[in-house]
């Protein structure tokens, strides 16, 4: 249940105030919003399994102890990451021959690889040795905050602005990432 709620809580508030919550904006206001769910589901469940696929073999070939260490510092690196902002242009929902739902997954695929999201459940997974509770954490987790922007996001963005969403976002990573070290640090002093 650790692994599930660990990775639900990263990657629920690294994707606040994400790119894609913009896109979902903007594919909600093209297409149905049935269509820009189901297809934001089948994206963000691709691309987590993945994370978390390479997460797991990950977690098998490194002992817990460096993995720990590992994972701190993507944590602070996600931060820093974070509070410097995606310098990318914002994506556009673009008409496609595919029709919405092949549109809004593959939108989803190519816009979380590699972004902070996808190494957070990666991470979690090398961290946990219960990789199902991983990719269901983050799966709900990142479906619920991009959920969030279809039914809440203009509202969002306009009492709370994206640059402080950012340094909340960024914030946790770097209390998470510090959290780790120091909880290391006394592990290996303490061994």
């Amino acid at each position: 249940m650790e692994a599930f709620l660990a990775s639900f809580l990263v990657v629920f508030l690294a994707e606040l105030g994400d790119k894609t919550q913009l896109i979902v904006m903007a594919f909600t206001a093209k297409y149905r919003w049935q269509s820009v769910f189901a297809g934001m589901t089948i994206g963000i469940f691709l691309v987590h399994s993945l994370a978390v696929a390479v997460g797991s073999l990950a977690g098998q070939l490194i002992p817990v102890h460096l993995m720990t260490v590992i994972a701190s510092c993507l944590f602070i690196g996600f931060g820093v990451w974070t509070l410097r902002g995606d310098d990318e242009e914002e994506e556009e929902a673009a008409t496609s021959r595919f029709g919405p739902l092949l549109t809004v997954a593959m939108t989803f695929i190519v816009g979380e690889m590699g972004d902070k999201t996808q190494f957070a459940a990666m991470t979690m997974a090398a961290q946990y040795d219960s990789w199902p509770m991983v990719l269901l954490g983050a799966v709900v987790g990142m479906v619920l905050a991009d959920s969030l922007g279809i039914l809440a996001g203009a509202f969002l963005h306009r009492k709370l602005p994206a640059r402080k969403m950012r340094y909340l976002s960024a914030g946790i990573f770097l209390f998470f990432g510090v959290l780790g070290l120091l909880q290391s640090a006394f592990q290996g002093v303490f061994a």
